[in-house]
């Protein structure tokens, strides 16, 4: 499975999903303004321009929600408030720099 998202421009797009949070670029086609990236299982592809499938969401499993929100906060990386439920599961949105929604997510 891939989660696509419309990006405003891929380089940026891609230098904050492999710098800010450990994806690594699989493929770049730089003259169809595309890439795809993977972490731990997981695959998001990268198109410049609009997409029209809406708010598509990317759950990332971390081992520290809490630490990955002062991370990324000290990164200036817009993040919302860590989201607990307890015993079960902490939960972080974190918003790349076209307003895409990554939820972090941690077993606990």
């Amino acid at each position: 499975m891939s989660v696509w998202y419309g990006v405003r421009d891929l380089e940026s797009a891609c230098s904050f999903y492999r710098d800010q949070l450990g994806f690594q670029e699989v493929y770049v086609d730089a003259e169809g303004s595309w890439a795809r990236l993977i972490r731990k299982g997981v695959e998001i592809s990268l198109a410049e321009g609009e997409l029209e499938d809406g708010d598509l969401i990317a759950t990332l499993d971390t081992d520290d929600v809490k630490a990955e929100a002062e991370r990324l906060r000290a990164a200036g990386v817009e993040v919302g408030v860590v989201v607990e439920i307890p015993g079960t599961i902490r939960l972080l949105d974190v918003f790349d720099p076209d307003g895409n929604r990554v939820q972090l997510s941690e077993d606990i």
